[in-house]
């Protein structure tokens, strides 16, 4: 099926905004992961606080960076998008819609490059 020029920018858009502002949350955690001391974080699903931030930390940089570039950005977009629904609906379950709303829209964001693939303006070209 081949895509129009609109439908690739557009996709590019999503790529490069989405894949950007998530990763101005994830870089942060990176100086979290490797600091000195208890890793205080949450533990939404039970694997420990580390572990928990190690994952967010690389679905928000690593998997964010590949989304970005267009490599292999449908398989990258599945732990975002897992971890922004953890995020909404585990983590912050109790909290206001106005907490969740975020991860959510993350969550929406990277599930529609995941089902329409990163375009023609990708490292995949598809």
């Amino acid at each position: 099926m081949k895509s129009s020029l609109k439908s690739d920018l557009g996709l590019l858009v999503l790529r490069v905004a989405g894949a950007g502002m998530l990763m101005t949350h994830g870089i942060p955690k990176i100086s979290r992961l490797f600091g000195e001391g208890e890793i205080q974080f949450g533990d939404p699903i039970g694997i420990g606080a580390g572990p928990s931030l190690f994952l967010i930390t690389f679905a928000e940089v690593v998997c964010a960076i590949l989304v970005l570039i267009g490599l292999k950005a449908r398989w990258a977009a599945i732990p975002i998008v897992i971890g922004m629904l953890v995020a909404a609906l585990i983590a912050h379950a109790a909290d206001p819609f106005g907490r969740k709303e975020l991860p959510l829209l993350y969550a929406a964001v990277f599930l529609a490059i995941f089902l329409m693939g990163p375009g023609r303006f990708s490292l995949d070209r598809r």
